[in-house]
């Protein structure tokens, strides 16, 4: 499952909730979380596993961060061969975090059977750049943070984007990208 979308959207905090769930149902979780490269040292904070405690000391979960090295599209250069390695492993369910992305770096979705984008309920011109591109490549629309006071934006954000995605064309002939 690859999972994308901008800056703050809470990816790593739903990924931690969502592998703590699958644990606990018996799954073997492996985490990818890409984390941009610095252009000027090379070097990467990989702090995306920083955020997620308590499922990094999950025995059943392994989490690897990895910097980008100037790869393009939200992934590295070795996504796809980590993606095999871990299912060699006996990692039955493997979750891909890209880098917070724009309309653009969507290459995990060619790398997984399912491309989640996670988008904040509220982000204005901020979703503006990423409506195409990256949406026609979305499996799943998830609106995350719809809680509180959120819970109206993030309704309208959801009735929206079902709108836009009514407009693309379709990838598959048995699957609706749903939001």
């Amino acid at each position: 499952v690859g999972l994308s979308g901008p800056p703050g959207a809470g990816k790593s905090t739903f990924i931690e909730c969502f592998g703590k769930m699958l644990t606990e149902r018996k799954h073997k979780v492996s985490v990818l979380a890409v984390d941009p490269s610095s252009s000027t040292s090379g070097g990467s904070l990989l702090g995306d596993k920083t955020r997620m405690t308590e499922l990094s000391r999950d025995m059943n979960a392994y989490i690897r961060p990895s910097p980008t090295r100037g790869t393009l599209g939200g992934v590295t250069r070795t996504t796809n061969e980590a993606i095999l390695l871990c299912e060699g492993g006996g990692y039955d369910v493997v979750l891909v975090e890209t880098v917070g992305v724009g309309q653009s770096e969507f290459a995990v979705a060619d790398m997984v059977d399912m491309f989640i984008l996670l988008l904040p309920p509220a982000g204005g011109d901020e979703l503006q750049g990423i409506k195409r591109g990256i949406i026609e490549m979305a499996d799943l629309v998830a609106i995350n943070k719809a809680d509180g006071d959120l819970v109206v934006p993030a309704r309208r954000i959801q009735a929206e984007y079902i709108s836009a995605m009514k407009l693309l064309r379709k990838r598959s002939k048995l699957w609706r990208p749903k939001v």
